[in-house]
Parts: C-alpha cells; structure tokens; sequence
C-alpha cells in the first residue's frame, strides 16, 4: 500500500501522525481517462494522487479542451471546493492508472486543524496555483500562439536544465496535451516544433526532447516577444 507520506502536504508528517491522516483517508483507484473530478460538480472532496496522475482541464465556449495542469504522484486536487464549498472549477482526469486518497471537506478540516504543517503547505500550493493562473492570463493577454508554445517549451526546459545549459524533457511532450495547455491548435505546436528543429534549437532523440543550449531558447524567446 502506498504511503500517504508521497503526499506533498503530508510531507512533513511522522509516522505516527500519518497514521492519524489515514483514518481520515478512503482510497481508490480510477482507469486511465476516467473522470475524477466534474467541472461544475458539487461534490467537494480533496483528493490526494498516490501513484499515477492527473489533467486538469476546463472547456472553452466552443467545447475545446484546454488543460491547465498536470498533476504526478505527491500532488493534490480538489481542495478548494472543499474549503470554501463552491462548485467545482475545473474537471480532473485520470491521466493513467491512477490510485487517490480521498478526504471530505470535514476529514480535511479536521486533519489542517490537527496537523498546522499540513496548512501551511496548503497555502503554499494556494500560492502556487495563484502564480501559475496569473502567467497563464498574461501569457494569454499578451503573446501569440507560437510565442505561448515557445514559452511553454521554455518553461519545462527550465525545469530539468543541467549545468552545461542543456535540457531533457522526457518523454516528448505530445502536440495535442501541449495545444491545450497554451490554448491553440495541434497544428500550430507541430508548425513551432518544425521551425525550432530546423534551427537546431530543439532536437528529438528517442522519447526525449534535447535542448541543447537554453539560453538560444530564450533568446529566440525574448526576440519574438520584443
């Protein structure tokens, strides 16, 4: 059984207050493409990922899907209904065999009351969600839709830059997940993709995508903002 300790709120916890969290857990398992949470829905529970993962997406006027995040094993979902009772904002889905642990809003209430870290770190990843809705609005606001895919490439580059200033983002980000994190088309990341290998910016090798040099990305960045 996985432990509730990969839970990046609970990280701070013993293991005898994790014991104490347990109880308060129901555990489940949700298929690949399921949903987990319903746009709208007034269900309110927190759930907390213990192996695989989640999309976070909403739906445009015109029904295309846009995903706002992606959530892997540590992360929570869910908490906001739970905190202040509204509607859901966004529908969750499983990304691939996905184990939850869930809590209803008065277990959550019980175990940030009982465990302070647990809320602090809530706030954190409140905080989190804040920034990251924030340059989404300005991302929107101000760029164009190669800039945004570039802009994105950056931003997982950043995340696994070495050193030497190379980047592997693996596996290869798939056209379609990357179009509806930054509101475009699929056609419109393979047209950006095209044009950034060509100018050796970016590189596939196997399942990876190579940056070689992420100050070029940047630069390229930069010229096509300015």
């Amino acid at each position: 059984m996985v432990k509730l300790g990969v839970v990046g709120i609970l990280s701070d916890l013993d293991d005898a207050a994790l014991a104490d969290v347990e109880k308060h857990v129901r555990r489940r398992v949700f298929q690949g493409g399921s949903e987990i949470i319903e746009s709208e829905g007034d269900s309110s529970d927190v759930f907390l990922i213990l192996s695989g993962g989640v999309r976070v997406v909403n739906y445009s006027v015109s029904g295309r899907e846009v995903t706002l995040e992606e959530i892997g094993v540590g992360g929570c979902v869910g908490h906001l209904a739970a905190i202040d009772g509204e509607p859901r904002s966004a529908c969750v889905l499983a990304k691939g065999l996905t184990e939850v642990g869930m809590m209803n809003p008065a277990s959550f209430e019980t175990v940030i009351k009982n465990h302070p870290t647990v809320a602090w770190r809530v706030i954190r990843e409140l905080a989190r969600i804040v920034r990251a809705s924030t340059r989404r609005i300005v991302d929107v606001s101000t760029l164009g839709a190669n800039e945004r895919v570039i802009a994105e490439i950056f931003r997982l580059a950043q995340s696994v830059v070495t050193d030497d200033g190379q980047a592997i983002i693996a596996p290869v980000p798939v056209h379609s997940d990357l179009a509806g994190k930054v509101s475009t088309s699929r056609e419109t990341v393979a047209r950006v993709f095209g044009s950034l290998a060509r100018q050796g910016i970016v590189l596939k090798k196997g399942d990876s995508l190579v940056i070689p040099d992420i100050d070029q990305l940047e630069a390229l960045l930069g010229s096509a903002v300015g």
